[in-house]
């Protein structure tokens, strides 16, 4: 296992960490209750037994269960060889007594005493300005004086302006997480973000490198566009070597369903320092990104201009998620995330067709036309998503 300095905590941290989000489960669904406990317990075990020491979960991975399970694998002398992160459910907490209930839950759900780095959950703007208006940053840092955790951190979902008010709104954070991969370079904190982070001296974790597994199992256009340049990567591999090649990037984390997905990923892991991409192998990734993106049906980009909607919308996002389900195939995992990260306000039913954004739109697109669309195919029951890596 290949090994990089966390951030200005200056241990060293494998570069692939044990994500607990997508553990195996006896009914087939990656996120729910159900985790087969023996086959997940060997797994992480074998995990740190092949050198990944950095395992990362939250209070609502497996409905609850994640924790639970992580605390007993730790079990037997393997609690020793780690670090460990999981995260406060941050649009949970009404007030500042929440926070200390939910994190003495978690502490009694795992049962490996204090827990190294406790990150706030998901941070966008809403949740970024309750945990300043609550104090939730004195809360963590009571708990760390008080021993229950040892660093601060978060994990985002947002626009970049966002994530840089974040990291330069507290001088304590440690680590924060991201969502970081090839087709995510300029869409949340994207390239820029990691490159600020890291500058600062804060670790960065990556999640969700394989995008939810899509990178993993592309259509087969892309697929012959790998095969066509040969060296015989699997597209996991392409998407993997791609992040650890830029070296502001601390731990990317996997979340792996199956023993053959982490021997996989333990394998490429190791083979990272020889297998390290050139200019052409970059091209090829290029390429790749735009064969991707021409699948997108709605030419939005983000910029954020038709912002703030009237009733609350969140429209880029709405787009991003309509775009993401045509460009992967993968529409399940674009309607799951419409109704777990967003309000009913935030939605694409909640416009109104007012037309207030379409005059900003420097891209000309007729919102007011578009969101009833992306509602009728996103507002279509609430499936779990299904895949492999995370």
């Amino acid at each position: 296992m290949l090994y990089r300095k966390f951030g200005r905590d200056g241990w060293d941290a494998s570069i692939l960490g044990f994500g607990c989000m997508r553990l195996p489960t006896s009914d087939g669904i990656p996120i729910s209750a159900n985790i087969v406990e023996d086959e997940a317990i060997r797994m992480i075990r074998r995990a740190i037994d092949e050198g990944i020491n950095y395992l990362d979960t939250a209070y609502t991975y497996h409905e609850g269960r994640s924790e639970v399970l992580l605390g007993k694998a730790l079990r037997d002398g393997y609690r020793e060889r780690v670090h460990i992160a999981t995260k406060s459910p941050v649009w949970l907490v009404e007030n500042a007594d929440d926070f200390d209930r939910f994190l003495d839950e978690q502490l009694e759900r795992l049962q490996v005493g204090p827990i190294d780095y406790y990150l706030f959950h998901g941070l966008n703007k809403k949740r970024w300005e309750n945990i300043q208006a609550q104090g939730l940053l004195a809360r963590a840092e009571a708990a760390v004086a008080d021993g229950r955790i040892g660093r601060v951190g978060f994990s985002f979902h947002d626009a970049y302006g966002i994530f840089e008010e974040i990291i330069d709104g507290y001088d304590g954070w440690s680590m924060c997480q991201i969502q970081y991969n090839y087709m995510d370079t300029e869409n949340q904190a994207g390239t820029r973000g990691l490159q600020y982070a890291a500058s600062r001296g804060i670790a960065v974790v990556v999640m969700e490198p394989l995008l939810g597994g899509n990178l993993a199992r592309p259509p087969a256009d892309v697929r012959e566009l790998f095969h066509a340049h040969g060296e015989g990567r699997t597209p996991a591999e392409w998407a993997l070597q791609w992040i650890w090649d830029q070296p502001e990037v601390a731990v990317v984390l996997s979340g792996m369903s199956d023993m053959g997905q982490l021997e996989e990923n333990i394998l490429t892991a190791r083979n990272a320092a020889e297998r390290r991409l050139g200019r052409e192998d970059m091209e090829l990734i290029a390429h790749v990104r735009e064969t991707f993106e021409r699948k997108a049906a709605i030419p939005c980009t983000g910029c954020g201009y038709c912002l703030p909607c009237p009733q609350g919308v969140d429209i880029p996002a709405m787009f991003e998620l309509y775009n993401n389900g045509l460009i992967y195939d993968d529409l399940p995992v674009s309607r799951f995330r419409y109704f777990r990260f967003y309000t009913e306000a935030d939605r694409a039913g909640a416009c109104t067709a007012c037309g207030e954004c379409e005059g900003k739109c420097p891209q000309d697109i007729p919102v007011s036309e578009r969101m009833p669309g992306v509602h009728a195919v996103l507002g279509e029951g609430r499936p779990y998503p299904q895949g492999h890596a995370k």
